[in-house]
């Protein structure tokens, strides 16, 4: 299985490459994949390799945008386009399965390795007064950085995500790590099924993490169908969480430690990460608000991220959207 092509050259300061090909030959253009905007998509070196993000600058508080497994920064796009008019967005690319770069052979990805990874990250950008945000997996890595007393972090919004013994969580991350088990190879040949949408749609898969996402849950698939260093890198992770499932239950019995801001948003439908884990995060943190949303699955800023934005916003800026 190769690439999608050759790829193109970086352009000067951002990084940004011109569309590259599809799955299946044909041309896509790069807004299809990523949602740029003005900043475009940029890259960075760190110590486990290069990672791809989007930073739409501005002077308002910083959000930092953490997505889950088998994803990529390009959840974040819909509450970005409303939130980046009153805040500076940075969505990275995480080494979780559907990044385009892969990572060191050395790399350390486990969850609380990508956790220092992400850490370096924002020291490498200069990234002060962060408000961390994270869906899904993302969310565990923010509870990881919360139990660890990440000074840098000054407000933090867990939605919908792994929490306490929810982990891997529900159908989907059990079946998801149990291929982990497999080759990278293997690996590759199980995931070739996703690219059927009946399959996609499936509880096992991301049926019932999204109700409306399906396109971008197309689109994460690609990388680990076309690139064998990203196989390896997936495998990798999935066997790091499948070694060390007491993590997020550890990480809890520290996160009342969290004296800062923080606000917990949960799908009321949610049929992966329990709605009772909403509730009992936000009774563990001192400063913890919680807010519930419907008509939604797991992944939030897929199916309402018109509501998201606008809770976000009212949390960071104490304004409410009139609108919403």
């Amino acid at each position: 299985m190769g690439q999608y092509g050759e790829r193109e050259p970086e352009k000067a300061r951002f990084g940004v490459r011109e569309a590259e090909m599809g799955q299946y030959g044909e041309r896509e253009p790069e807004e299809a994949r990523f949602g740029v905007g003005e900043a475009g998509v940029s890259e960075i070196e760190l110590s486990a390799g290069t990672i791809e993000y989007r930073d739409t600058g501005g002077d308002g508080p910083v959000l930092l945008l953490l997505h889950g497994l088998m994803m990529d920064g390009s959840l974040w796009d819909g509450p970005v386009a409303d939130l980046a008019a009153d805040h500076r967005c940075v969505a990275p690319t995480l080494p979780l399965g559907a990044h385009r770069r892969a990572m060191r052979p050395d790399a350390d990805l486990s969850l609380p390795g990508i956790g220092r990874l992400v850490a370096e990250f924002c020291d490498r950008l200069g990234l002060r007064d962060v408000t961390l945000v994270g869906n899904d997996t993302g969310g565990a890595l923010v509870q990881l950085l919360m139990a660890d007393g990440a000074a840098w972090v000054s407000r933090a919004v867990l939605v919908s995500c792994d929490a306490f013994d929810n982990f891997p969580p529900g159908l989907t991350g059990k079946a998801l790590v149990a291929a982990g088990k497999l080759s990278p190879g293997m690996f590759g040949l199980f995931m070739m099924q996703m690219r059927v949408r009946a399959v996609r749609r499936m509880p096992i898969a991301f049926g019932w993490l999204t109700r409306r996402g399906d396109a971008a849950t197309a689109r994460w698939i690609r990388p680990v169908l076309t690139q064998r260093e990203i196989r390896r890198d997936t495998v990798r992770v999935l066997r790091a969480v499948a070694a060390n499932r007491g993590l997020l239950a550890e990480a809890a019995g520290r996160l009342p430690g969290f004296t800062r801001p923080a606000l917990v948003v949960w799908a009321s439908g949610d049929r992966v990460m329990p709605p009772e884990h909403g509730r009992r995060l936000a009774a563990l943190l001192p400063q913890g608000q919680l807010a519930e949303v419907d008509d939604s699955y797991t992944l939030i800023p897929l199916d309402q991220p018109a509501r998201l934005a606008g809770l976000i916003r009212e949390f960071t800026l104490g304004r409410v959207d009139a609108a919403r």
